[in-house]
């Protein structure tokens, strides 16, 4: 959706503070002056809006976190609807110092509150007395005030979006010390030189926050919409496809082969052959044994088994 000057118009996105009250440093985003009253330059703040939603939609996609920040009263009810329609954390109750830079601590407050909840939501509350049952329930009060926002919080964010980061110059230094990225809406009493992406408007009225924020919104739900689907179970595990790539290559390493399986006996064969020469002559077979034929006259032949175990026994000298 094309953003139109004449939406920031009617919203007074134009609108800047009183001339005395400017930072000289936004000069470059002040149009110029009229009743007292800085002017904005509107190209600057069309400029500053979108490079800051391709830079949210940049971080949507990758599934990133973007935690939107605005105490004041103009902006906490916009930041609330918007951040719920994004799923994206914010804060819009009093920034509790060390929210970035000590987000152990408030990690384990959120745990407090779960605790808190299973106790007075269960039945493990019905054994506590009325004192504590009030003391617990005014503690869970506090907490739900001060972190409900970032109860989905379980990281630190990629980008830190402010609305007036005079206001919140807590919470901009704790950005800045951690490395993160900083856009943020502000007037012309503030300081540009601390924000990454600035985008000059007017930070005070209801509506051009609501504008800013919706866009920005906007933005974060197009890259979710384009980010790629995590790969399923079926898709991971290694398919037929895969199977024939590795059968086709086992068979490129394989030299001589033409079917699919893997050659295993055959090259191991062709190995032994190359390291020991060519194959010895086969030795023949010997010859089978021609059956004894018997003598003429009953007898054995010379040479046969029965001749050997029957020698013919000598003659007896005769007496004399």
């Amino acid at each position: 959706m094309a953003l139109v000057v004449k939406d920031l118009i009617d919203a007074g996105v134009h609108f800047g503070h009183r001339a005395s009250r400017w930072n000289p440093k936004m000069k470059p985003y002040i149009y110029g002056k009229r009743n007292l009253i800085h002017i904005i330059d509107l190209k600057e703040t069309v400029r500053g809006l979108l490079r800051a939603t391709k830079f949210f939609q940049r971080i949507a996609s990758s599934g990133g976190l973007i935690l939107f920040v605005g105490t004041k009263r103009q902006a906490a009810e916009t930041i609330n609807e918007e951040c719920t329609r994004g799923g994206m954390p914010y804060v819009t109750e009093r920034w509790l110092g060390g929210t970035l830079t000590n987000f152990r601590t408030i990690r384990s407050r959120l745990q407090r509150l779960e605790e808190l909840e299973t106790i007075l939501d269960g039945e493990q509350g019905l054994s506590y007395s009325k004192k504590m049952i009030s003391t617990l329930t005014r503690e869970r009060r506090k907490i739900e005030r001060n972190l409900s926002g970032i109860r989905s919080m379980t990281r630190l964010p990629e980008a830190l979006m402010v609305i007036d980061p005079r206001r919140e110059h807590i919470a901009v230094a704790e950005a800045q010390k951690l490395g993160l990225k900083v856009v943020a809406l502000l007037d012309t009493d503030c300081d540009p030189d601390l924000i990454d992406l600035p985008i000059p408007g007017n930070d005070d009225s209801m509506r051009s926050i609501e504008l800013v924020m919706k866009r920005l919104i906007d933005a974060i739900l197009e890259g979710k919409a384009a980010a790629p689907p995590e790969p399923s179970v079926s898709e991971s595990a290694p398919g037929r496809g895969d199977r024939d790539r590795d059968r086709d290559r086992d068979r490129r390493r394989i030299p001589g082969r033409t079917d699919g399986a893997p050659r295993v006996g055959g090259l191991a064969a062709s190995v032994s052959a190359r390291s020991t020469g060519p194959a010895p002559a086969p030795t023949p077979a010997p010859a089978p044994a021609e059956e004894p034929v018997e003598a003429s006259g009953g007898e054995p032949a010379p040479g046969s088994p029965e001749s050997l175990e029957s020698p013919t026994p000598a003659e007896e000298p005769a007496a004399s």
